[in-house]
């Protein structure tokens, strides 16, 4: 896994903050892979409780991890219990995301 130990912390804290301390988060894509050079932050969220503004609690989350890890891309695929599975989904799992060191988020 390509993220230091700051934006790990920085990750959990701001997942903690805005969907709750039950929330569940894993690194997919090219950071998860350590052999990689360079990428954006592709992270995959998934709440036990439905979610009213799923697209905008996704956005702010995406948002609040740019100002405090800086000028960085960060993509981030809120899951709900209301969210249709789309490939985007399955692929994240299929590649061997793995779970941001901690899994459960703890506050």
């Amino acid at each position: 896994m390509r993220l230091t130990e700051e934006q790990v912390a920085a990750i959990k804290t701001e997942v903690c903050r805005l969907l709750g301390p039950e929330a569940r988060v894993w690194l997919f894509g090219s950071r998860a892979d350590d052999t990689a050079q360079g990428g954006d932050i592709d992270l995959y969220v998934e709440v036990d409780e439905e979610l009213r503004n799923r697209a905008a609690l996704a956005s702010r989350l995406a948002a609040c991890l740019q100002l405090r890890m800086g000028d960085q891309r960060i993509d981030v695929v809120l899951v709900d219990p209301r969210t249709p599975l789309q490939p985007i989904h399955s692929a994240a799992k299929k590649n061997r995301y793995t779970t941001v060191p901690g899994g459960t988020v703890v506050c």
